[in-house]
């Protein structure tokens, strides 16, 4: 039976009761859905008694705990679910072991004398609405197909049952039980039971909040919180990643498009280059200022780019960049190595001659560098070049930018796929498996 709103009907009447003796206890039981009520257990001894029986034959009894004679849902409990009215007629505790652990879930029988049955299940908090299928699905392997969806299969179990209140349209008993199967598909699942005598079912169920379950029965109090992640459960993250994935590509393409914009906007204007030569072994003062130069226009990144003959040597340059104006200064300091050999896995090389620094948002004005070169002093003199340019662009602020775009978008896969990994990790084909 599809999930989606019902057709347009006549209104349900008032569900006819007759009341029944109990041979057991002699307890009075209400049968809220008349002639189609075929077994009902008595709430006082639990007697399970043959609603068809003029005498009203007992068929079963069984000891149950106290707190499990007390459904979530009042069984006389009327409700409007998908536009019809519906009142809770049974209540059946049913239970699969899996390695020695018993697992149980609860299941409402609700009645409408116009729509007949459909049923409500509660598992840990978790809720679903399911009605019977009029036609069974296409059974494939390891999934069946419904109405063009295709369904993946989570887990089969057997199926048996351990507490059961009110009244079946069958005879239902304690300790019966049924192969399950349940195949899903997000916030939908199919489930099919196959009894001993090999008679098989087929349900639709949808994931539904307790909260609505709640607002549906006018239910005092809040649903119980649920717990863990349940097999249709639909992914909060369902739609968002492959959306945050598509944002992400947008606002990265337009980050490009800024970048490519600003590099050929910004001048580029070399102001200044010039050659030196330092000999660590020399006595005299390595420290020198530079001739001044001027950087026009708005405030900008200014490159100083260093490159060195350094052959299996090192020179390390302590810069400052001062404002002839103001003096103010920026303080950095760069090394330029570069080695190379051969050794047992071939040849190698470590470093660069070549080296770039870029100083962001530097005002206009009149400038010098002051230079300090620190070098080896065992090795030969080293020539090397400092060149200054205004209006450049400082590239790691648009890879600051690329991650603050890609993080979150990369967290939220991580959890989407957690969520995942959780959600079948409690069925037949746990990822562990």
């Amino acid at each position: 039976m599809s999930p989606d709103t019902p057709e347009a009907g006549p209104a349900a009447p008032q569900a006819r009761v007759k009341t029944l003796k109990c041979p057991n206890c002699g307890a009075q039981l209400a049968v809220r859905s008349f002639e189609n009520a075929v077994t009902v257990v008595c709430r006082s001894c639990h007697s399970i008694l043959d609603a068809k029986d003029p005498n009203v034959r007992v068929l079963q009894q069984f000891k149950a705990a106290t707190d499990e004679a007390h459904p979530l849902i009042p069984l006389g409990a009327r409700g409007k679910l998908r536009g019809t009215d519906y009142m809770a007629i049974g209540f059946q505790r049913r239970t699969i072991r899996v390695d020695d652990v018993d697992y149980s879930w609860h299941e409402y029988l609700l009645f409408n004398p116009y729509k007949g049955y459909r049923y409500l299940t509660e598992y840990n908090g978790h809720w679903n609405d399911v009605s019977p299928m009029k036609a069974p699905p296409t059974v494939g392997s390891g999934y069946v197909t419904y109405l063009g969806q295709q369904y993946k299969h989570f887990q089969t179990a057997t199926a048996k049952t351990t507490f059961v209140l009110g009244e079946f349209p069958w005879q239902v008993r304690v300790g019966e039980t049924a192969v399950a199967s349940d195949y899903v598909h997000p916030p939908m699942v199919i489930s099919s039971e196959t009894t001993d005598d090999k008679e098989t079912t087929w349900s639709l169920g949808e994931y539904t909040a307790g909260a609505d379950i709640w607002k549906a029965f006018a239910l005092e109090g809040d649903p119980p919180r649920a717990w863990g992640i349940y097999a249709n459960e639909p992914s909060p993250y369902k739609g968002k990643v492959l959306r945050m994935w598509g944002e992400w590509l947008l606002f990265t393409a337009a980050l490009v498009v800024v970048a490519l914009a600003v590099a050929i906007a910004l001048p580029h204007d070399v102001v200044f280059r010039a050659a030196y030569r330092f000999d660590a072994r020399s006595k005299a003062e390595a420290s020198f200022v530079t001739e001044p130069f001027e950087l026009k226009g708005h405030a900008s990144g200014v490159s100083v780019a260093t490159s060195a003959r350094v052959d299996n040597n090192w020179i390390y340059l302590n810069y400052a960049l001062i404002n002839a104006d103001t003096n103010d200064a920026y303080d950095f300091g760069r090394e330029v190595s570069y080695y190379h050999g051969v050794d047992s896995d071939g040849s190698w090389t470590e470093g660069s001659q070549a080296d770039e620094v870029i100083l962001p948002g530097v005002p206009a004005g009149h400038y010098y560098l002051r230079v300090e070169p620190e070098g080896n002093a065992m090795g030969p003199p080293v020539a090397y070049t400092v060149a200054v340019t205004r209006g450049v662009q400082n590239g790691w602020l648009y890879v600051v930018a690329f991650l603050a775009l890609l993080v979150p978008v990369i967290l939220v896969t991580l959890r989407s796929g957690s969520f995942e990994q959780r959600r079948w990790a409690e069925s037949d084909h746990a990822p562990n498996n």
